[in-house]
C-alpha cells in the first residue's frame, strides 16, 4: 500500500490545454532564437513568455513580485518544461526577459509567431483587417532610454537608442482624454480572426499617418500579392493611396470629401442592390 505522505497534489485546470497550444505554435524555440540561451540559466526567455501567458490565462490578477507564488501549486515541468521549478519565474527574471524581447523588437517576434501559426495551421492571408486602439494609463511617463550596446563588432561597440513609444494626450477612443493613452494596431487574418501584426505607437499618433505603412511592411512578409487589405476610412487619403500602390485594399472613403458626400445624400432606396450578405445592400455607381 503507498505510503500518502509520498502523494504530492498539483492543480493544472485548464492550463494544461493552454501550455498545449502554446508548444504547438513553436512560441518557446522562436523566442529562445531571437534572445537566444545562457549556458547556465535554469530557464529560458521562451519559457518566462511561456508563464507569463499561462499566468495572464489563469484568471488572477497579482503583481509580478507574487509571480512565482502563482505556481507553487501547478505542476511546472509539466506545464512549462523540464528541470523548471516555480521559484525560477522571479520578478528580477522575468523584467531581465522583458527588456530583451524589447530590444530584440516585440513586433519582429510577434511576426515571426504568426507566420509560423499561419504556415502551421494554413490560415489564408485572402484578406487581412486592420484596426488600432488607444489604452489609457494613470500617472506621469518618463519614456526617455539611454543608449545601449547592442553587440560588439570588431571591437567597436555598436551603440543603438531602442524605438520607443512616448505616452502622451491624444484622441481617447475609450473616452478619458484626461489620461495619457499609448496606441495598439493590430491586422488580423479575415480566415478566424487570428492576429498576424501587433504595433505599439505613440498616443497622439494618427491612424490616417500610419496604417498605409504597417499593411507595406506587413505585405512584405506575407508574400501573397494577391491579398485585400481592409482597414477604416483614416486609410482614405491621398498619401495613403500612393504609398498602396500596386496593392489590393478596401475602405469607406470619409464623408469629409466632398464629392463622397454629395454622393451618399443623392442615393435612393430604389438605387440599391440586395446583397448576399443577410442584412446588407450595395450601390454602384
Amino acid at each position: 500500500m503507498s505510503n500518502i505522505e509520498e502523494i504530492e497534489i498539483k492543480n493544472i485546470d485548464h492550463l494544461g490545454i493552454v501550455a498545449g497550444i502554446v508548444d504547438s505554435i513553436g512560441l518557446v524555440e522562436i523566442i529562445n532564437e531571437y534572445c537566444g540561451k545562457e549556458s547556465e540559466e535554469k530557464i529560458s526567455s521562451g519559457q518566462v513568455v511561456k508563464a507569463m501567458i499561462l499566468n495572464g490565462l489563469g484568471f488572477v490578477s497579482s503583481p509580478l513580485y507574487m509571480f512565482s507564488e502563482f505556481f507553487k501549486d501547478k505542476p511546472c515541468e509539466y506545464l512549462i518544461g523540464k528541470g523548471v521549478k516555480a521559484e525560477y519565474l522571479n520578478d528580477d527574471k522575468l523584467g531581465r526577459v522583458l527588456d530583451k524581447l524589447f530590444l530584440k523588437g516585440l513586433t519582429e517576434i510577434f511576426l515571426a509567431i504568426s507566420l509560423n501559426v499561419k504556415e502551421q495551421f494554413e490560415i489564408s492571408s485572402k484578406s487581412s483587417h486592420l484596426d488600432s486602439s488607444s489604452l489609457h494609463v494613470h500617472g506621469e511617463y518618463n519614456t526617455s532610454l539611454p543608449n545601449v550596446v547592442i553587440d560588439n563588432i570588431n571591437g567597436d561597440n555598436q551603440i543603438k537608442t531602442p524605438q520607443t513609444i512616448e505616452i502622451t494626450y491624444g484622441y481617447s477612443r475609450d473616452h478619458r482624454p484626461d489620461l495619457k493613452q499609448f496606441i495598439i494596431e493590430l491586422i488580423s487574418s479575415g480566415d478566424g480572426d487570428i492576429p498576424m501584426f501587433f504595433e505599439t505607437a505613440s498616443g497622439n499618433q494618427s491612424d490616417s499617418s500610419n496604417f498605409a505603412k504597417i499593411f507595406s511592411r506587413y505585405k512584405e512578409y506575407i508574400k501573397d500579392s494577391d491579398s485585400l487589405m481592409v482597414a477604416d476610412s483614416a486609410l482614405y487619403n491621398a498619401k495613403n493611396i500612393n504609398l498602396l500602390s500596386g496593392m489590393k485594399w478596401l475602405c469607406r472613403v470619409p464623408l469629409t470629401i466632398g464629392i463622397a458626400k454629395e454622393l451618399v445624400s443623392t442615393l435612393l432606396s430604389t438605387d440599391f442592390i440586395v446583397s448576399s450578405l443577410p442584412g446588407y445592400h450595395y450601390c454602384k455607381r
